[in-house]
């Protein structure tokens, strides 16, 4: 994700500082510079701060490794404890130019539902460990407020990228001929073309958006309908029965309902801001990242 919304940041003109806790990866280039932080040791080198108008935190332990406690903690962790420290770093820094905050978030504050249509209105309570994760990491956002700091939040879904993310995981076994929808494959998958949510961050960026957006595209489809594309875009046959859902938890465990279960998101509060998506459909989007 990082390196898409970097390229176009930079296309746009905008310099790029960015924030590593690997040292090799720093860089110092006149549009693109790396400095140094470890959130999980509290330290950071401030002069990230310099001449910086916003700041899009996109850090955070993946969530498709398996749910151990210790695990789960460390997810939870690095989303507040790196929204802390840029919040600390700020203070520190007392004369930086930062005026706006973006945080990624996620749909997984949604329930889990094959009738309902989430907006960002539906009210939400934390139940379940994905649910709970995203309302420690939009409070911990929301914290910049406190510093006269406005914040928009981006409840980011299934990231559609040719490298990276899920996709490359789902596309695995259709490509060598043993696809299967998941579980009850009538599961939502409310997806979005990584081109399309660089852009979409971009545009908050730019308009300043305040608040909660779904980061979504405009036609979410089930699990069955997208191994289907997949399978028609890849020219392979869909022979095998689904995959049960207790076959999912026994191997996966608890992170199996991020196969599982879903939710059908609604993107239309960010369209009637103005932003235009390229990938309407489906079919469009992962017809661009399969046929690259």
């Amino acid at each position: 994700m990082g390196q898409e919304l970097v390229a176009q940041f930079r296309e746009k003109g905008y310099g790029v500082h960015y924030l590593t806790t690997s040292k090799n990866k720093i860089q110092h280039l006149d549009d693109y510079r790396g400095f140094f932080w470890d959130p999980s040791k509290n330290e950071i080198d401030t002069a990230c701060f310099k001449d910086v108008q916003a700041i899009v935190n996109l850090a955070g332990a993946t969530i498709a490794k398996r749910w151990t406690p210790s695990y789960k903690k460390k997810i939870q962790q690095s989303r507040t404890d790196s929204l802390a420290l840029l919040k600390a770093g700020l203070a520190a820094a007392d004369d930086h130019k930062v005026e706006y905050l973006l945080s990624a978030s996620a749909t997984g504050i949604y329930p889990d539902s094959l009738t309902e249509l989430y907006t960002e209105q539906t009210e939400t309570s934390p139940e379940g460990f994905l649910a709970e994760t995203v309302e420690l990491w939009e409070a911990a956002a929301r914290e910049f407020s406190s510093m006269g700091i406005p914040t928009g939040i981006l409840r980011i879904g299934l990231v559609l990228a040719k490298d990276g993310g899920a996709l490359p995981e789902i596309v695995k076994p259709v490509r060598l001929g043993f696809g299967a929808p998941l579980g009850s494959g009538r599961q939502w998958q409310s997806w979005i073309h990584i081109e399309d949510l660089a852009r979409m961050m971009v545009f908050s960026l730019e308009e300043r958006l305040e608040g909660v957006y779904n980061a979504v595209g405009p036609n979410p489809v089930t699990n069955k309908k997208l191994t289907q594309e997949i399978a028609r875009i890849l020219h392979k046959p869909l022979w095998l029965p689904k995959i049960p859902s207790w076959v999912l938890s026994a191997v996966l465990g608890e992170m199996s309902q991020l196969l599982t279960e879903g939710q059908r998101v609604s993107s239309e509060k960010i369209a009637m801001e103005g932003f235009a998506f390229n990938y309407i459909n489906v079919h469009q989007a992962l017809e661009e990242i399969l046929s690259a």
